[in-house]
């Protein structure tokens, strides 16, 4: 079963993958560096270091669905700041 305090939802607008919150501080709006095209490699088992440019705090995505990212470790329930 996938632990669901492990996964962050996104969203891909123009090509471009956004989170509405960063899941360490908060930050509204946060484009990710991460590209569309990324997104088959890491379904198929490719890890991804994923810094969120807002704090630049890591994570590693493990797997990706069309709404979701799977990260190696928990992303909701954190203490905020």
């Amino acid at each position: 079963m996938i632990p669901f305090e492990n996964s962050w939802p996104y969203d891909i607008v123009m090509n471009d993958l956004y989170v509405q919150s960063c899941p360490f501080c908060a930050s509204d709006n946060v484009l990710i560096p991460l590209r569309v095209k990324e997104i088959p490699d890491i379904q198929h088992g490719k890890k991804k270091l994923l810094v969120f440019p807002c704090c630049h705090n890591k994570v590693t995505i493990v797997d990706m669905d069309n709404d979701y990212m799977l990260a190696d470790e928990p992303l909701r329930n954190r203490k905020q700041g």
